[in-house]
């Protein structure tokens, strides 16, 4: 019995650490990614206002990020491009110049961006292999600042397909307080 006891937390270690390695894995996919695709459903939730967008994102390496909305109808074909440091919309061909990115100040629009970038050289706080059953199994990570306490400033949680590696879900917390979650569909990377 003793030896039995002693054995259940070597299994949570192994399986903490097989946890970890993926998220380092998929890390190591995701910067060396040349291009990807996907359909996002976003909803922006400012408290006593939400928001709920479709988006289909087009992502190259070296040249931009493109997200063009789909729903709402009324604003369906209004794209955003987002390039290094600025960020344009268009609408039938007419561009409007928004400014540089801002870290402060999160919106719709940067979200893909900031979990994109996350993934990519975020502090990994935490690896959590989750599913199995009647759920599909996928890798959560949580990113934050590596001097952070949990549920404070600024925290991303990000959910991939063990199989794929294809960004699932990503959310965008404040303090605890959710306000940005993407579901991402049909997720394609190169």
């Amino acid at each position: 019995m003793i030896a039995l006891c002693l054995l259940l937390p070597s299994c949570g270690g192994e399986t903490g650490n097989e946890a970890e390695q993926l998220a380092l894995d998929i890390r190591t996919e995701y910067l060396a990614m040349q291009s990807c695709a996907a359909h996002v459903e976003l909803t922006a939730d400012y408290g006593q206002r939400v928001y709920t967008y479709g988006l289909d994102l087009s992502y190259v390496r070296e040249e931009e990020m493109t997200l063009t909305i789909t729903e709402p109808e009324h604003i369906a074909g209004i794209m955003a491009h987002i390039r290094e440091g600025e960020t344009t919309l268009e609408y039938e061909g007419v561009r409007v110049e928004t400014g540089p990115l801002n870290e402060a100040g999160l919106s719709p629009m940067n979200a893909l961006p900031v979990l994109l970038t996350g993934i990519q050289e975020g502090f990994l706080a935490e690896s959590v292999l989750e599913g199995g059953g009647e759920e599909p199994e996928t890798l959560h990570i949580t990113i934050r600042d590596p001097e952070a306490e949990a549920g404070s400033g600024t925290e991303l949680q990000i959910w991939f397909d063990l199989a794929t590696h294809a960004m699932l879900r990503g959310e965008i917390s404040q303090d605890g307080f959710t306000v940005v979650q993407c579901v991402l569909s049909g997720f394609s990377m190169t």
